[in-house]
């Protein structure tokens, strides 16, 4: 059984607090070699999801208990992922999301000088550029957004580490506001609590949870964009909020809000090498969740867990009804 210690924060401290509830006590996997590392939830002893991910957590955010974890503390780079703090600063920074800006040659990439379909000149609304940087990722879009902070880019990415800092994310570090740069990086863990505090802005679920949005430029043209996560098109799938993420050095990364099986559930997937993998992965944490966990609200004792053999390091409680209210929702982006 875990247990939770419930943490008093002072209220003038709340705004910087992530979490009031610690789960401590044992968690890991029975392994037959006792000494063997058990960072790993959920695998052993009632056969886990078998996932090609290198490194996936899954939480019940209710519970704010780990489901099934796999090296979900190592720091790795977490790509477009990214993207998730770059929204949340802007909207905390209250721009009007109606303002025009125009797509400028810095924000071009030279890092991984991948291409765009968005040009050089295009005058697109600010709640434009934060849709289609969270659902299509456009890398442009997100440099664009970071640039018009104010202070400039530098002082938004700034503003990412001072946020993931509040929010207790304390394996994690920005350098860039696109995610190109494999400087971003992060655990599972501190996703999570990312992805908790992502849901609480409606701008951020809507535009991650789209299937598709269409620009049109000042020439007339026509752009349309698409979710690069394909399960939001999944009438199967109930998703909340959605991210996807690549570079080279990253892999294919996913993190995802959703219900399943009457469960608000918590998915990071990081470090997935074939292309449709991370979508594999996450069908098959569904499935085993539907086909092994008892529906949300029964008691403790039903939740298959694996036998403790040592304390798994860092997992954390993390109930989305512990995070602090962002200063800014923002209105759903146009």
């Amino acid at each position: 059984m875990l247990h939770s210690i419930v943490t008093t924060v002072s209220r003038h401290r709340l705004a910087r607090a992530w979490a009031v509830a610690v789960v401590i006590g044992t968690l890991g996997v029975a392994a037959a070699d006792a000494g063997a590392p058990a960072t790993d939830v959920g695998q052993a002893r009632h056969g886990g999801p078998n996932l090609k991910s290198h490194v996936a957590l899954v939480i019940d955010e209710a519970r704010g208990e780990p489901l099934y974890a796999k090296h979900p503390d190592q720091v790795a780079p977490i790509a477009s992922i990214t993207k998730l703090m770059t929204a949340m600063v802007v909207l905390d920074a209250q721009l009007p999301l109606d303002e025009a800006i125009e797509i400028s040659a810095v924000d071009v990439d030279s890092v991984k000088r991948t291409r765009s379909r968005l040009p050089v000149g295009a005058l697109l609304a600010r709640g434009e550029l934060l849709r289609i940087a969270l659902m299509s990722s456009v890398n442009r879009a997100a440099a664009a957004l970071a640039r018009t902070y104010p202070g400039g880019t530098e002082e938004c990415v700034g503003a990412m580490n001072r946020k993931a800092n509040e929010l207790g994310m304390t394996q994690t570090r920005f350098a860039d506001p696109t995610g190109l740069s494999s400087k971003n990086v992060s655990s599972a863990e501190d996703l999570s609590r990312m992805v908790l505090a992502a849901a609480r802005y409606p701008a951020i679920r809507e535009a991650t949870t789209a299937a598709l949005h269409q620009v049109t430029l000042s020439d007339g043209r026509v752009l349309e964009f698409h979710n690069s996560n394909g399960l939001v098109r999944n009438k199967t799938w109930s998703i909340g909020l959605s991210k996807t993420g690549y570079i080279n050095e990253a892999g294919r990364c996913l993190v995802m809000q959703a219900e399943i099986a009457a469960r608000q559930v918590v998915i990071v997937l990081l470090d997935s090498w074939g292309k449709y993998t991370r979508l594999g992965d996450a069908n098959r944490i569904r499935h085993w969740i539907e086909a092994t966990l008892p529906p949300a609200g029964a008691t403790d004792g039903a939740i298959h867990r694996s036998a403790p053999a040592s304390a798994a390091p860092g997992v954390m409680g993390q109930s989305s009804g512990n995070l602090p209210q962002p200063r800014h929702h923002g209105a759903p982006a146009p």
